[in-house]
């Protein structure tokens, strides 16, 4: 029997979602309600069904993903709060909220699984984590963990640390990105083709990554095996290290998660 799944938000998370779970072997029919209705539309080729109405939506579908951004999410959870029942999945991605704001705007019993994806889920490429209430089956659980994997790397975490998490996936990538744009602008600089730049760079990003998960070697370690004594990789370090890199991205990380929790209900 197909599994009704059912998307309130239609934007880049959202879609992409519902992209990664049609391409995918799970049996499921696919529902959407968004304000902008073009924005479902252009998801027909999904086999994505559209709704007229946030309740419609969850009354047609047992999974409900909360693909809206913190700020409209309250009236969100009141336009629906009357349709949800004690069967209903409500998975959120909305930075900062909580299962306990959800179920105190919908129902006391409400099933909540929380979720911080990134914007790398686009190409299938996500790393999205994922926690949920004791109301939740694990059963249920796991389809949604599974939609996930589809789209990325999933990985459990505690529920508590949803607002810490953020700054090491949900927001990183924008992090990564200015990283990148240094060593672009630097080549630029120098008169090196922007091309080549990216290209050469992008791939030494993947390979760092590649060897970070799958060397077996520390991170310590990897920075050593690139450090030849009184070369150019050490006098490059010399300069990140005054100007106090890991501190620089401590402080980053500890500003985002400050702003998860002033966004937090």
């Amino acid at each position: 029997m197909k599994i009704k799944i059912g998307f309130i938000g239609a934007g880049n998370m959202g879609s992409a979602i519902m992209k990664g779970i049609s391409k995918s072997a799970v049996d499921a029919e696919l529902y959407a309600f968004d304000p902008d209705n073009k924005k479902v539309e252009n998801l027909s080729e999904y086999s994505v069904k559209y709704c007229a109405g946030e309740a419609e939506l969850v009354a047609e579908c047992k999974y409900v993903f909360l693909a809206v951004k913190p700020q409209i999410i309250e009236g969100v959870l009141e336009a629906v709060a009357p349709s949800v029942t004690s069967d209903t999945v409500i998975i959120s991605i909305a930075a900062g909220i909580s299962d306990e704001f959800i179920a105190e705007k919908t129902r006391p019993d409400a099933k909540v699984i929380l979720v911080m994806p990134n914007t790398p889920l686009l190409i299938g490429e996500g790393a999205s984590a994922l926690s949920h209430n004791e109301k939740v089956t694990d059963e249920e659980f796991e389809t949604v963990l599974n939609i996930f994997k589809i789209c990325g790397k999933a990985a459990v975490i505690s529920k508590d640390k949803m607002k810490e998490i953020i700054a090491l996936n949900g927001s990183s990538p924008a992090f990564i990105y200015l990283f990148a744009k240094g060593f672009i602008d630097y080549a630029d600089s120098v008169g090196i083709d922007k091309n080549a730049a990216t290209e050469l760079f992008t791939q030494s990003l993947i390979g760092s990554a590649k060897m970070i998960t799958d060397s077996g070697y520390s991170i310590d370690e990897l920075i050593k095996m690139v450090s030849s004594p009184g070369g150019t990789t050490l006098a490059g370090l010399d300069r990140l290290y005054e100007g106090n890199l890991t501190e620089v991205v401590k402080n980053c990380c500890e500003s985002c998660t400050k702003r998860a929790y002033e966004l937090s209900k």
